[in-house]
């Protein structure tokens, strides 16, 4: 325990938020509140980051951009660059990725300790609607929010068990760059890693249950990523669902329901990540619940009015910013704050696989149910008309959806560095911009920015660098 108050020597303590689960939505609520004079205490039982900075977003990224340079390194002729290519060092790989997560970590530390937020480290377990027993103490709080995160989920009748059939968990400390993998789930987890072990030299094969990879993406986002998959030599099956998985000699074999076999050195099972809710007192305290996560209102607010839930712990988007956002409205909210629902729609989601898959707003499948076929306009732009990105080499396309006459309520970017761009289709779809309004603002040039200026100048049916 350490900052903010000594609640082992104080019994009669009472916080204006006790806080359980120190991750993204848990952490961010903490300092925002202890920011705004809230009395804050923050109980972790591991390290305050939780899973985005321990064993999701940072490590997974550190790992994309290791296999960056090694795509670089192999393909570096190409620019008249002489280079030679000696194969992955993965010690020194996980040297680099936990020396950025150290970094990280400790100025998160000093984050917390600076606004005065008292820190407990143990397993807290909910034991009231006003109060979290940790380490043998009774810890109360006018409000309690639950903020315990999610773990790496796998399918009925499969085990992971570490070995060669492995989470996600078990694949950021894997001591060796694998011949071949099966990857289980063709959404963001699993095909951020299968694009890093392809870099890596890895053999890889996606298995996928839906019709296309990433599918919560839009449909073209999702052929324009498979295409450039198969260009890279990442091979994946699509519209099967998983059977079983059995040991062979030397690895793994997957049957799919259609009696297809498939057999690699090690399974990835990639099929999306559960709330960690079970055995903690939440039903017993009388929290509603649905399939494990916590059901809240969209101020976050459960059943019971003293207890909130932020986080992957509630059926939002699974998202560390988006955790952010609402550990972020909590605060705001107990300290008297005026505050807005999060727009779920308007958060921006990237896919940090090569090429990158970017998004804001709707897909136009989406835009058509809500609006009608016939009041739906879509614009492809493709990036090969993008100065920057034929320097870079890469391909691509930004869709833009468009209300016809109205706002665009949709941007969907394939290509390198698309989630860079990101920042700027978030406020055209926030702000309800019409494509006029976009298309009067001057994009620097040349910048791979410049795409979504160029996109929008042709929505607007004044197009520049494209064909009519």
């Amino acid at each position: 325990m350490h900052g903010g108050r000594d609640v082992a020597n104080d019994a009669s303590t009472v916080f204006d938020l006790v806080i359980l689960g120190g991750g993204s939505g848990g952490y961010a609520a903490a300092l925002r509140g202890a920011q705004l004079g809230l009395d804050v205490a923050l109980i972790e039982k591991d390290k305050v980051g939780g899973t985005c900075l321990h064993r999701g977003c940072i490590p997974t990224k550190a790992l994309l951009h290791a296999g960056e340079i090694a795509d670089q390194a192999r393909e570096a002729a190409q620019f008249g660059v002489k280079t030679s290519f000696e194969g992955i060092d993965i010690a020194g790989v996980h040297k680099y990725k936990d020396e950025v997560i150290s970094g990280l970590y400790k100025g998160l530390q000093g984050l917390v300790a600076s606004r005065k937020v008292t820190y407990i480290e143990g397993e807290g377990r909910l034991s009231s609607a006003t109060s979290v027993d940790v380490n043998g103490q009774r810890i109360q709080g006018r409000h309690i929010l639950l903020a315990t995160g999610s773990v790496p989920k796998s399918l009925p009748g499969l085990e992971i068990d570490g070995n060669r059939i492995i989470s996600s968990d078990h694949a950021l400390v894997l001591d060796r760059v694998p011949k071949s993998a099966i990857i289980l789930g063709g959404g963001v987890i699993g095909v951020e890693f299968a694009s890093a072990w392809k870099s890596f030299g890895a053999d890889i094969t996606i298995i996928e249950g839906m019709k296309h990879l990433v599918p919560v993406e839009d449909e073209n986002s999702s052929k324009l990523l498979e295409r450039a998959f198969r260009k890279r030599g990442i091979k994946f099956n699509l519209g099967t669902f998983f059977q079983k998985a059995e040991y062979t000699q030397d690895g793994v074999k997957v049957t799919l329901a259609d009696g297809k076999e498939f057999e690699a050195e090690v399974l990835l099972v990639a099929v999306g990540r559960g709330p960690v809710s079970q055995g903690l007192g939440y039903e017993e305290a009388g929290v509603a619940m649905d399939r494990g996560y916590v059901l809240v209102d969209e101020y976050m607010r459960t059943n019971i009015p003293t207890i909130s839930a932020v986080g992957d712990l509630v059926p939002t988007l699974q998202l560390a910013h988006v955790g952010f956002a609402e550990g972020i409205l909590v605060a705001e909210r107990l300290a008297g704050l005026k505050v807005v629902p999060i727009d779920y729609d308007g958060v921006p989601r990237v896919t940090y696989c090569h090429p990158e898959v970017a998004s804001v707003g709707i897909t136009e499948a989406k835009a058509k149910e809500i609006y009608g076929a016939d009041k739906v306009v879509a614009l492809k732009y493709s990036l090969a008309g993008n100065g920057k990105s034929k320097i870079l080499k890469t391909a691509g396309e930004i869709k833009l959806v468009q209300v016809k006459d109205g706002a665009v309520v949709g941007v969907h970017m394939v290509g390198d560095r698309m989630g860079e761009q990101v920042g700027e289709a978030q406020l055209i779809y926030n702000w309800e911009a019409l494509p006029a309004e976009v298309a009067q603002l001057i994009h620097a040039h040349p910048t791979q920015n410049e795409a979504l200026g160029e996109a929008h100048l042709a929505l607007a049916g004044k197009p520049l660098h494209a064909h009519d």
